[in-house]
């Protein structure tokens, strides 16, 4: 079976300052966030999804009914696409959990794709968990299917596509509402199109690889 998915990270929220670590905290769009989803509904026009899936999480369902147009009770909230659980590093800033755990943040830099934060997951669980998830829609579905989840859960898929180690997982670019689009056909899985950016999406049909880079 052939299937075409867009695989999309929701739109902005309002982080704040100093940054801290934000998983699974359900936080909504901001209004700039409103703003990609829009516009990436207008880029995507005239692709005609066959089914809409989402992160339970409210930025990613709020980006789905948004671009696709769909209410709320027609989308298909997927569990395993959430965001890593950060467990106790949870909405604390880094300089937060250097306290709290020292040694840790360091640690977790030295062994980004295992370190599990305290009742939390590594990116390795994270990748075990929702790329099944995606093999499966993959495998039922021939598409062109919306999926709209988070940075890392993308990233995540994406090293499994690309086969990219999960160390350098955060060098893999993911902007606010962009676009990857992935082919999955008897050659396996192929990612053409990578955090393409909504605000500047031309028409879906002629997207291409995007080359842009975003600091982790």
């Amino acid at each position: 079976m052939q299937s075409v998915i867009y695989l999309v990270r929701h739109g902005e929220i309002d982080r704040p300052a100093p940054r801290r670590f934000l998983g699974q905290t359900d936080l909504p769009l901001n209004d700039s966030g409103v703003r990609q989803a829009l516009a990436l509904r207008d880029a995507l026009a005239a692709v005609d999804f066959s089914q809409v899936f989402t992160s339970p999480l409210l930025r990613a369902v709020q980006t789905a009914t948004l671009i696709s147009g769909l209410p709320v009770e027609s989308l298909h909230r997927v569990e395993d696409f959430k965001e890593i659980n950060l467990g106790a590093w949870e909405g604390l800033s880094v300089a937060e959990v250097q306290a709290r755990f020292p040694g840790a943040y360091e640690q977790r830099g030295r062994d980004l794709a295992h370190f599990r934060p305290q009742g939390g997951e590594s990116f390795t669980d994270l990748s075990n968990r929702c790329w099944p998830a995606l093999a499966d829609l993959a495998s039922r579905f021939p598409g062109p299917l919306l999926v709209v989840a988070h940075a890392g859960v993308n990233r995540a898929i994406l090293a499994r596509v690309r086969n990219h180690p999960l160390q350098w997982l955060l060098e893999i670019p993911q902007d606010y509402c962009s676009v990857t689009r992935l082919r999955v056909d008897s050659h396996g899985w192929n990612a053409e199109t990578i955090n393409f950016p909504g605000l500047a999406a031309p028409q879906a049909a002629q997207i291409n690889l995007s080359s842009r880079t975003q600091r982790p």
